[in-house]
């Protein structure tokens, strides 16, 4: 079995609700799945919003105990994903509600986890940087409310962790962390300032492009054993059709959406799109620029990104940003045809083989330009001898390497992230 090709993709997503005014309905749903006690999750600049006390509020009509936790970390590590579920513990839950962004819906699915089963997230990362356990029994309802148009993370069964020891960032990644529901209300994204905005935009696009780049889903060996294939089984034909409509939406919405945060039209269109690249790469999977993305957010020591709180971080918009030009240049090769055709959505143009693998790459880095994306790793501090650490953090994230369409080694990384040091296309 195992030396045969993969003839079988998997596809799966939660339900959802959609709209203006979907916010308000938390509390129905809840009450509808006979939920007694809730913890709702928020970051502190979520809650300075107000959505997480709409929510409450929505909550409590329905005579639902309802308790927020507001301090979930921006980016979140081990320590502060560990200090949420310290926190969870000490109360009995029906059900989750996630409010926020990819940071505080990823936080939520790791103290779903942890309060439903015993042991550590390293337990349940991803090999080789952790144990790779898997979750053995039910978790509880969760519910999740993303307030960014970006991370897709209402849509998928990944949960990202800031291993602070390790200055990496790492995953938990099966189907048991996919939320229930999400509840996707544009007015909930209308607070983003700019930065945020271009760069969760950014991560829409990256989600779309990689997942529709990514290896067939049948040009890739047959699991062992049926029941334990990967979350990321590549490209495939459903999720095919959700990446090529978050490409044209992005390209149509996202400049509009950076440059004026109050056109809702342009709000509600971004949501959607990361709406369908979430659900397109929770099923076929993220590659190379997200692989990147890892330790180049995880190693880093003072960038201040500006819009966000200070603390040093690279935001992961702007993570995945960075190397993508010259990844795409790189993996051009590997499908010709589809990486014009992505140019093609992005960009309203026409691209032929003549215009070859800068098609693509020139789109991305004047789209990135003119929402104000950083184009280089010196941006982030980061110089030429920092690259073999940023490449042997890269090449174990075999989640993503076991998508990417060509195959990659440490001297092909090495030259992406060289590329990547002073930025261009």
């Amino acid at each position: 079995m195992a030396s045969l090709n993969e003839s079988v993709f998997t596809w799966a997503a939660p339900p959802l609700k959609f709209g203006h005014g979907a916010l308000d309905e938390i509390g129905a749903e809840l009450a509808a799945r006979g939920c007694r006690s809730v913890l709702v999750l928020a970051d502190a600049g979520v809650v300075a919003t107000g959505t997480p006390e709409r929510v409450l509020e929505s909550i409590r009509a329905q005579q639902i105990d309802a308790r927020l936790y507001g301090t979930v970390g921006v980016e979140p590590t081990d320590v502060s994903i560990n200090e949420a579920v310290a926190f969870a513990r000490e109360g009995e839950w029906d059900a989750y509600v996630a409010v926020g962004g990819g940071s505080v819906i990823d936080t939520a699915k790791a103290v779903n986890l942890l309060t439903t089963h015993d042991g550590e997230l390293l337990d349940f990362v991803t090999p080789p940087i952790g144990g790779g356990r898997a979750p053995s029994r039910p978790l509880k309802p969760l519910i999740a409310v993303p307030t960014t148009a970006g991370t897709g993370s209402e849509s998928t069964t990944i949960c990202v962790i800031d291993l602070l020891d390790q200055h990496l960032k790492a995953g938990i990644s099966h189907p048991a962390l996919r939320p229930s529901l999400a509840i996707i209300d544009p007015v909930t994204t209308m607070t983003m300032p700019p930065e945020v905005t271009a760069a969760s935009g950014m991560d829409v696009l990256s989600h779309a492009l990689e997942s529709y780049t990514s290896v067939s889903f049948d040009a890739k060996p047959a699991p062992e054993d049926p029941m334990k294939r990967p979350a990321f089984c590549g490209s495939n034909p459903i999720s095919d059709v959700w990446c090529e409509m978050a490409l044209t939406l992005v390209g149509k919405h996202l400049r509009k959406a950076v440059m004026n945060g109050r056109d809702m039209h342009a709000r509600e269109q971004m949501l959607l799109a990361s709406t369908y690249a979430g659900t397109g790469f929770g099923n076929a999977g993220t590659h190379l620029p997200h692989a990147n993305a890892y330790p180049i957010a995880g190693a880093v020591q003072n960038y201040q990104a500006s819009g966000y709180p200070v603390m040093p971080m690279v935001p992961h918009g702007q993570a995945v940003s960075v190397t993508a030009p010259h990844v795409f240049r790189w993996t051009y090769p590997g499908d010709p045809e589809r990486h014009l055709r992505a140019a093609q959505l992005l960009s309203g143009q026409t691209f032929t083989q003549t215009d070859g693998a800068d098609a693509l790459a020139g789109v991305l880095s004047q789209l990135m330009s003119d929402i104000g994306i950083p184009d280089n790793l010196g941006h982030f501090g980061y110089g030429e001898a920092d690259v073999e650490g940023l490449v042997t953090g890269a090449m174990k994230q075999t989640r993503q390497l076991s998508v990417v369409p060509r195959p990659v080694t440490p001297e092909a990384l090495t030259g992406i992230f060289r590329a990547a040091l002073h930025g261009g296309s």
